[in-house]
């Protein structure tokens, strides 16, 4: 892998409703972003409607790991070091499908 992660604060991602691309987001990408050391990883995961917020990448994971729901405000850690109110994501994600009963 090549580039300098030094410059980059955190990276964001959205989920997809793909399979394999979701996967990816979920399990791949955070380990490679830890061990080349992107200090912040978020995913938005509109299917849950929660964001995860990784940080201090140890190795190949990141030592911390929080969640949040739509609505909530989030609080990115060092070196972003911002507090948003994610509200405005729950128009933006579906509604939790419920199966007639």
């Amino acid at each position: 892998m090549g580039g300098d992660p030094e410059p980059v604060l955190m990276v964001a991602e959205i989920t997809a409703y793909d399979s394999e691309t979701d996967r990816c987001s979920r399990e791949e990408k955070p380990a490679v972003y830890a061990e080349i050391g992107v200090p912040v990883y978020l995913l938005v995961d509109r299917e849950a409607r929660e964001l995860i917020v990784r940080s201090r990448p140890r190795g190949a994971r990141y030592a911390e790991v929080h969640t949040v729901p739509f609505g909530d405000r989030l609080s990115l850690p060092s070196p972003v070091g911002m507090v948003f109110d994610t509200g405005r994501l729950r128009d933006c994600a579906p509604r939790p499908r419920v199966s007639p009963a």
